[in-house]
């Protein structure tokens, strides 16, 4: 077992029992200042001649050279495109549209009619090409799961609240952002901005919102026999009404603010890594039980990826049991696990929580059974994130679905990996 010890900051100094040293306090919504400078991009193009020795070729035919081989040039070829959440080829039209981001509870609750507990059911998550998790007060997580291919969905739900990170996270993909119920001293101020395309329910503090009945996006009826909070969906049809109600750029051509979200390996290509540290069982918030918001199990039952090498996914576990989709009881599986180290405060008596989203942090990429250890940037609200090595080299990803957890800095050191 490898487990990483790095001095981290202190945020509330007495409040939280923690794993770093005292240091001061930022705010964590504006990026800090610029003192550092930007990485080198040593990123060849993948149509660079030919090489002057033949690429190594793994067992199932992909080339072992993929981080030197990122796509460079999305074409459109007989009406499919490379996805810029996943790399993969899909339909043009599903590729070139914004995609959305929903808020999604991650609780540990009792099973109606039983004695035992579970994570709430959540349904339509497998579907989603990115999922970002982050604590919240009571030091557990919520999930915001970034879908770009859903036309064969009905519905996505829970549906939870928000906090302002995940929508500053949400812009840096120029995703529509959903949610129902707000921390409305902290979000309001951003999301009634023309600043957040948003679809929302009608509640205080959201100037433009949906209602919850018949013909709106959202719902309850879902999860029967839990409390009221967890019954929520989001069904599609509605979704799209609600975006042509608002007038929303529907791509992110029309849109304009979009980038760029990962660096994928090419068609043909596999990151291999091959002469960085071995990672098959990720902890995000280590094997023993602390407040990072990862960290409420221990043992056999923390929150944790395990890497199949067969085909090259991590597939994520929580309170001893595989995170599935309630809809199709498919265990949730990606291809790059990302740990993003933030800044993160308390902000006040109600625990509501910030984390410093923009900016430069330490970082932690898993894929292909590796761990690169490094940096990410991101430079302002509808700046992508970008993740470097430690030689200031940009990470190049394998193509596939993307699991990112902000990591509170004060917990940095509770991270683990064997």
């Amino acid at each position: 077992m490898k487990k990483k010890f790095l001095a981290a900051m202190l945020i509330t100094a007495g409040l939280l029992a923690g794993c770093g040293s005292e240091a001061p306090v930022y705010s964590p919504v504006e990026p800090l200042p610029d003192t550092t400078e930007a990485p080198s991009e040593n990123i060849e193009s993948s149509s660079s001649g030919e090489d002057a020795t033949p690429e190594p070729v793994t067992e199932d035919g992909m080339k072992a050279d993929g981080e030197h081989h990122p796509i460079t040039d999305r074409q459109e070829v007989n009406g499919q495109m490379q996805s810029y959440l996943t790399g993969e080829w899909k339909d043009a039209s599903v590729v070139q549209r914004r995609s959305f981001a929903v808020m999604v509870p991650n609780n540990l609750l009792k099973v109606p009619g039983t004695d035992s507990s579970a994570t709430v059911p959540q349904h339509g998550i497998s579907k989603a090409s990115v999922i970002y998790e982050a604590p919240v007060e009571g030091r557990i997580t919520r999930l915001m799961a970034i879908f770009e291919d859903y036309d064969d969905l009905d519905k996505i739900g829970p549906v939870r609240s928000s906090r302002d990170y995940y929508i500053y996270e949400a812009m840096a993909f120029d995703s529509i952002y959903c949610n129902w119920g707000l921390a409305v001293p902290y979000v309001a101020p951003l999301i009634n901005t023309d600043r957040v395309d948003n679809i929302s329910v009608k509640l205080e503090g959201i100037d433009v919102g949906f209602g919850s009945g018949a013909g709106d996006p959202f719902g309850r009826g879902l999860n029967p026999g839990y409390s009221t909070e967890f019954t929520s969906s989001m069904n599609i049809a509605g979704y799209e009404k609600g975006v042509e109600k608002l007038g929303y750029a529907k791509t992110y051509e029309e849109h304009g603010r979009f980038k760029q979200a990962f660096t994928f390996a090419d068609e043909g290509y596999i990151s291999s890594y091959d002469n960085y540290p071995d990672a098959t069982v990720v902890y995000p918030g280590g094997t023993t039980s602390n407040s990072s918001g990862y960290g409420h199990r221990s043992g056999d039952s923390a929150i944790r990826f395990e890497y199949n090498e067969d085909d090259r996914l991590y597939y994520r576990y929580q309170y001893g049991a595989p995170q599935v989709d309630a809809d199709n009881d498919e265990q949730l599986a990606v291809t790059n696990v990302i740990f993003k180290v933030c800044h993160g405060e308390v902000r006040d008596d109600h625990d509501y929580l910030a984390f410093r989203v923009h900016g430069t942090g330490k970082a932690y990429v898993f894929t292909n059974g590796k761990v690169i250890e490094g940096t990410w940037r991101r430079d302002g609200d509808y700046e992508p994130n970008i993740f470097y090595d430690a030689d200031g080299n940009e990470i190049v990803f394998n193509q596939g679905k993307t699991w990112i957890c902000c990591i509170w800095e004060e917990y940095e050191d509770c991270i683990e990996w064997k």
